[in-house]
């Protein structure tokens, strides 16, 4: 495995991330806890230290499954990387939509900050996770309604309480960033970055290499359409958030998977998968420091584990990149 430090923060984490948004079944259609506590394990044993993971997966349920799975592994071996300011059980703030819970009842999600309720989420982050203290704290999605100073005055106390470690932001723009950097040092901002949804390398990207600050991409595998599998008017439930999305379209994964073809053979020379050459081309991007992938059982934690093992040569990357280009350029 490789690992990385988050800017100048002092945390280092895997390069690959375990990223349990699917484990708490929310928008994933439902999920069996056991496979993912064994997936957790199972990324662990091959180097994969750190876990993101955020209330509202689940409700709850996320945080609770990372926390039983970090319960026999050293707590100073693993770095667990969770959030704040998405209320499902408070209505106040910016409202962000309407959703449904994994017992199927309607729920309202709600983007707040403000710091009382950050000092409650995080005691509440704290307890299902059953530890002390949280590596890396992130701001889940912007919140309009409260000042970023307010909210990340509330953070640096959490860091001076010894509650959290390392402050980070997730879905902020450049802009967002610099007025949260006059309050604290910002370790990182997750941001969604594939193969087919490129747009922060205009603005996000030059920005956090030019002031050291860590890129965490989510969705790497853009929601598994990138590995492949994936047919064109593929069915999903309508509880499953990839059933009304635009990339998901049967002309839109005819167009990826023409392209995926063209790398296949890359993959088959290197005797990997599809997924794991993906992987490895957007570690390869410049400011991409971490890929968080999810995985639902112990089977797809350990292929994704064992992307850090590609190797790609710098020709190798750019043919990958070319093949990319053409792709875009062609009509939607």
């Amino acid at each position: 495995m490789e690992y990385i430090e988050l800017g100048n923060s002092g945390l280092h984490v895997s390069r690959i991330t375990f990223g349990s948004w699917a484990a708490g079944g929310w928008m994933w259609g439902g999920t069996e806890q056991n496979d993912a506590v064994g997936a957790i394990h199972a990324s662990y044993e091959l180097g994969v230290t750190s876990i993101d993971t955020a209330p509202i997966y689940g409700q709850g349920l996320s945080e609770e499954i990372v926390g039983e799975a970090i319960k026999s592994l050293p707590r100073d071996k693993v770095q667990i990387l969770t959030k704040f300011g998405m209320r499902w059980d408070d209505t106040k703030g910016d409202f962000g939509f309407k959703s449904k819970n994994n017992q199927g009842q309607d729920i309202d999600v709600y983007k707040y900050a403000a710091p009382a309720s950050i000092m409650q989420e995080c005691e509440d982050s704290l307890r299902r996770l059953g530890t002390d203290y949280i590596d890396l704290y992130q701001i889940h999605w912007p919140d309009k309604t409260t000042p970023i100073e307010e909210t990340m005055e509330a953070v640096q106390r959490l860091v001076e309480q010894g509650k959290v470690r390392a402050i980070g932001v997730s879905n902020y723009s450049v802009e967002q960033m610099q007025t949260a950097e006059k309050v604290v040092n910002l370790a990182s901002n997750q941001v969604p970055y594939s193969m087919v949804r490129r747009d922060i390398e205009k603005d996000v990207v030059p920005y956090c290499l030019e002031h050291h600050k860590a890129i965490l991409a989510y969705s790497p595998m853009q929601l598994g359409l990138l590995t492949g599998k994936i047919k064109p008017g593929q069915h999903f439930d309508e509880s499953d958030l990839r059933s009304g999305h635009p990339l998901f379209k049967p002309e839109s994964v005819t167009r990826v998977n023409a392209f995926l073809d063209k790398i296949r053979p890359m993959a088959e020379t290197k005797n990997t998968t599809l997924g794991q050459l993906v992987l490895r081309w957007t570690l390869a991007q410049p400011g991409i420091s971490v890929a968080l992938v999810g995985a639902r059982n112990a089977e797809q934690a350990v292929q994704n584990a064992h992307a850090i093992d590609v190797q790609l040569s710098p020709q190798e990357v750019d043919f990958i990149s070319q093949q990319l280009d053409q792709l875009q350029q062609q009509p939607a």
